[in-house]
């Protein structure tokens, strides 16, 4: 088997079983996002009201996708990926949406969500070119990007007591 032959297995392989990819666009910078595997590409959905930002990631342009491992959370593959923006209601779209539509957890609008996310969001493909990048020889850890969401506050004084106090009274 030739070098680009295994390079193809090792990135479809890799992308079908992680949940999901870091996608960097030219002038953006990485994020994670969810994905389906669908006809030799990644596709996306997002930019739409309570939808996954896809910021950088213009049709045409190029992107990076880094795939980590399921298991361990370290990184398998880098790739070179050619953006597509799918039109809402082609027969590419449609395939896109229904593959997407199976794996989107907590959809608030159930199966009326390929009708709002033609109206509001944009469906992408992104499709390997064949350029891997070099996995890196030292540590990438950057701080988190800003977001508006929050994590809880300190936990209550008294609470580890009156969970020793439930444990003992289960017994």
């Amino acid at each position: 088997m030739t070098r680009e032959l295994l390079d193809r297995a090792l990135v479809e392989e890799a992308t079908k079983k992680s949940g999901l990819v870091w996608v960097q666009g030219p002038q953006s910078p990485a994020r994670a996002l969810w994905h389906v595997w669908h006809e030799g590409a990644v596709c996306l959905v997002g930019d739409g009201p309570g939808e996954q930002p896809l910021p950088g990631l213009a049709d045409g342009a190029t992107a990076e996708v880094t795939v980590r491992s399921k298991d361990k959370g370290g990184r398998l593959v880098a790739w070179t990926a050619r953006v597509v923006e799918l039109a809402p209601g082609s027969e590419s779209w449609q395939a896109a949406v229904a593959e997407l539509k199976g794996k989107r957890l907590n959809a608030p609008d159930g199966e009326a969500m390929p009708e709002r996310w033609a109206r509001e969001c944009r469906v992408l493909r992104l499709e390997p070119t064949g350029d891997m990048a070099p996995l890196p020889d030292g540590p990438l850890a950057e701080p988190p990007l800003p977001t508006p969401a929050t994590t809880r506050g300190p936990i209550p004084a008294g609470l580890p007591r009156l969970l020793a106090k439930r444990r003992r009274g289960r017994r």
